[in-house]
């Protein structure tokens, strides 16, 4: 976790279509942000530093006063009587709509889970499709696509190493050879599992498949997975772009921040934003790695992007606030924004749609 600070309110406001602040040494503001580069090769041999904590937007929070606060106020889960919504949360499983080359769909599994048709590709983000993972209550919904209902998996996209976004039982069940996209660094973990199409990236790099660009993204989060890996390896979103020029942007894990504005200037006419709702109280412990639901709706706003779909929430109870929450908050901030409730694809667990 990071270090925290008091929440204070955000104005929901458009960004500003002229110029991008994105914060340089010393407070100064950087150049404006150069035109995506060319895609690199597929499967590249890369070298990566020992350490991306250069990247976090925070430091670490050290010393046990923070988690001693944690256990004080009881704010690790939410109170026993909001779980009773639990039965309440949306789940409706039904097929996978005909994808064809020139559809862009989406389908949310849960959580960060995505099954993404695009381009003629079915794309899996962070797929978890596991009842447990390492630390973490079971599911309090199922997964909303039957791993035996899906087509053949074209690529997988992963944001970081947590397990509730890379899970190893899951990416087991898939052929050695699926081409996966993955943040800079964690090329070895999938190494070790004999997947043998991997290709890593650094923030702002992309590479193509099949037509479709995969754009790694900046995020502000962290990573780590054991003892002594804290941020040896990279995080980060993904922006897919179709042959036709179609775009979604998969947010991962991430507070809010400036990369949001950075990103959408970077790649204009973002067509869909997947962005996380969920686990984001207490504030004070998490407002810096996960969004809550007014930040998640600004960040659709500095992203440009055309319409929004929540994650991150429904799926794992991994903070304190009530169940159903997140969804309420969200449908209160679109609202407040004045744009067509029906650019905000509050989908169920399960559910569809596809861009026109």
């Amino acid at each position: 976790m990071t270090q925290k600070s008091e929440p204070t309110t955000r104005p929901l406001t458009p960004p500003d279509e002229d110029t991008v602040s994105v914060p340089g040494p010393e407070g100064r503001t950087r150049p404006p942000l150069a035109p995506p580069a060319g895609p690199r090769p597929p499967a590249e041999p890369r070298r990566w530093p020992r350490s991306f904590a250069d990247r976090l937007t925070v430091p670490l929070v050290s010393g046990p006063g923070p988690y001693a606060r944690l256990l004080r106020e009881g704010a690790l889960y939410p109170r026993p009587e909001t779980l009773k919504d639990v039965p309440l949360l949306p789940y409706e499983p039904g097929p996978l709509p005909p994808a064809g080359p020139g559809t862009v769909a989406v389908t949310w599994a849960g959580h960060a889970s995505w099954v993404i048709r695009i381009g003629g590709l079915t794309v899996l983000t962070d797929p978890v499709w596991s009842r447990r993972i390492l630390g973490t209550p079971a599911r309090i919904t199922p997964v909303g696509v039957p791993w035996e209902s899906l087509p053949r998996v074209d690529a997988v996209v992963i944001s970081h190493n947590h397990y509730d976004h890379l899970d190893a039982p899951t990416l087991r069940r898939l052929p050695r050879d699926t081409p996966v996209f993955v943040p800079a660094g964690l090329g070895r973990w999938f190494r070790r599992r004999r997947f043998t199409r991997i290709t890593e990236l650094d923030w702002w790099e992309a590479a193509e498949l099949g037509g479709v660009r995969f754009d790694f993204v900046p995020a502000h989060h962290w990573s780590k997975r054991g003892l002594t890996d804290t941020c040896r390896t990279l995080w980060g979103g993904w922006v897919l772009t179709a042959p036709e020029g179609r775009r979604i942007h998969f947010a991962g894990d991430t507070g809010y921040g400036h990369w949001f504005r950075a990103i959408g200037h970077r790649y204009p006419g973002i067509d869909l934003a997947l962005l996380p709702i969920g686990a984001y109280d207490p504030r004070w412990w998490l407002r810096d790695v996960h969004c809550d639901p007014e930040e998640a709706v600004q960040a659709a706003m500095d992203l440009g992007a055309r319409r929004m779909a929540p994650m991150h929430w429904g799926t794992f109870v991994l903070s304190a606030e009530p169940v159903r929450e997140p969804l309420t908050r969200v449908r209160a901030a679109w609202a407040d924004t004045g744009r067509p409730r029906e650019d905000l694809w509050d989908l169920p667990i399960g559910g569809s749609a596809v861009l026109d």
